[in-house]
């Protein structure tokens, strides 16, 4: 909506998620039933994560979160499970320089309960206590990924 709309009052900011759905997920127990066995100490947990957009069309894009969890050791897995969980958002109205934070912190965090819900459920299903991932702080990994990106591209210009 252009500003001469409206009466030339400028539309507000929205966000609109048009579609949530279920990229890619995989669940590994490679050690059941021995698995499933009392531990003497709970296996190690870690979770990466990671988000990628890409645009549909100029109001459109497609967000995915992805999330990977591992219980045990490289050389111990318990339990390893992998979720592409994505969804399409109509973003409106959003000045150019506060798109791409939009995209990567708040869309993730609208995606993350359905994600984290997919993955407790899949642990629960596998035998093993639900895996209930703590909450994500997506401002510090945008910016996190913004400092790579930052250093990568002065690494790739200093002379060798």
């Amino acid at each position: 909506m252009s500003d001469t709309e409206n009466g030339g009052v400028t539309a507000p900011p929205s966000i609109n998620v048009l579609a949530q759905y279920l990229k890619d997920f995989s669940f590994e127990n490679p050690k059941a039933p021995l698995s499933l066995q009392p531990r003497q100490q709970a296996p190690a947990i870690t979770v990466n994560v990671n988000v990628n957009a890409r645009a549909l069309s100029e109001a459109d894009i497609e967000v995915t979160l992805l999330l990977d969890a591992r219980a045990g050791s490289e050389d111990d897995v318990v339990f390893h499970t992998e979720i592409a969980y994505a969804g399409i958002f109509r973003i409106q109205n959003v000045p150019g320089e506060h798109l791409q934070p939009l995209v990567m912190i708040e869309c993730p965090r609208l995606l993350f309960p359905f994600a984290r819900q997919i993955v407790a459920d899949a642990t629960r299903n596998g035998g093993f206590p639900p895996l209930l991932i703590d909450p994500i702080d997506f401002v510090a990994l945008y910016q996190q990924n913004i400092q790579r990106a930052q250093a990568a591209a002065v690494a790739a210009g200093a002379p060798n």
